[in-house]
């Protein structure tokens, strides 16, 4: 019998959380004025797997919904759709499977771009570099899609690490450790704590008003004063005083909160105020708005208070500095 090879190949992406500048990645805003982030990888990710379908007449696809199409133009899902016509890959089975569901404020649509990206990468033999894999999840979903997002997340998702990672008016991304004392980085760890509000939702709808807000003279003014929140953030951890780092997620979410109508609602507004009065100096909610995580800093010895007053769920996590990997790589032969 002819020797077949069967190849397996399996990526690793961890999701993200932004403390700051959430909202200068978006091209209407960086463009004029330059935006800057402040964010970290998680050790929660999003796995993607590739190998050779077993009828290789099909192309099978397994994430939220199945898909089995005999021609690519078939595909339903948009960035398997646009990824795989344009690299002309069929005949695979791809599966996507994630540490926790998409909609809740952590990146998951372009951890997920990043992830495939990588995967069909080394599945082809090709390589390319963490940047270049963040600039090609942008074109994917910026410029072919359309999608209304900006580019923190993929650059997160790629790099891994706690960085600044600033948006240039050329669009040109800069990406940059954040220095600090070992000892500093655990304490920051240990003093935030992150809480599932229970709601999922799509980040377009908020995004595309907070886009055609960016003419709003005091929007604009609100988001620049974000950036410059982000840089306070900055200096603070470089010289390793995080006391202030409460204080200046509060401010944070409270400029947030004006940029968009959806970005909060009274639920979100309740927990927010219980968290507050129950040991949290500062927090915010992740991603775009509406639903997903509520990040709060919490000294250590408050936080079993504000998770008996809070009565949502806790999600542990830790920082983390892999960003976008190749988890397993795998030959099988029969004779």
């Amino acid at each position: 019998m002819k020797e077949k090879s069967e190849k397996m190949i399996i990526t690793r992406t961890p999701f993200r959380i932004s403390f700051a500048g959430g909202g200068s990645d978006l091209p209407d805003f960086y463009e004029k004025y330059g935006g800057c982030v402040l964010s970290t990888s998680i050790n929660r990710y999003c796995y993607i797997s590739i190998h050779p379908y077993f009828d290789e007449t099909h192309t099978l696809l397994k994430y939220s919904q199945n898909e089995l199409v005999s021609d690519l133009s078939e595909i339903k899902h948009s960035i398997l759709n646009c990824v795989l016509n344009e690299r002309k890959i069929s005949g695979v089975e791809i599966t996507s499977t994630a540490d926790v569901p998409g909609g809740t404020g952590l990146g998951s649509s372009s951890t997920f771009t990043v992830g495939l990206l990588n995967a069909l990468n080394c599945y082809q033999g090709k390589y390319m570099s963490k940047g270049k894999l963040a600039e090609k999840a942008c074109e994917i979903e910026i410029q072919k899609l359309g999608s209304p997002i900006g580019k923190q997340d993929q650059y997160a998702a790629a790099f891994g690490g706690l960085n600044f990672i600033r948006f240039h008016q050329d669009g040109e991304v800069s990406v940059a450790p954040v220095v600090m004392k070992p000892e500093t980085y655990h304490e920051l760890q240990k003093n935030l704590v992150m809480f599932y509000t229970g709601d999922t939702r799509s980040a377009n709808s908020i995004l595309k008003e907070q886009k055609n807000n960016m003419g709003a003279e005091e929007k604009t003014a609100n988001l620049r004063q974000m950036c410059a929140l982000a840089e306070d953030m900055l200096v603070a951890l470089e010289k390793n005083q995080i006391d202030s780092f409460g204080d200046l997620l509060n401010e944070g979410w409270k400029l947030k909160r004006t940029l968009a109508s959806g970005i909060s609602n009274p639920h979100i507004d309740e927990a927010y105020e219980i968290a507050m009065k129950n040991g949290a100096l500062g927090g915010k909610l992740l991603g775009a708005g509406g639903g997903g995580f509520l990040l709060f800093y919490c000294p250590p010895q408050e936080q079993e208070k504000l998770r008996v007053a809070l009565k949502l769920r806790s999600f542990p996590f830790s920082f983390e500095k892999d960003g976008a990997s190749v988890a397993y790589i795998g030959d099988k032969y029969w004779d």
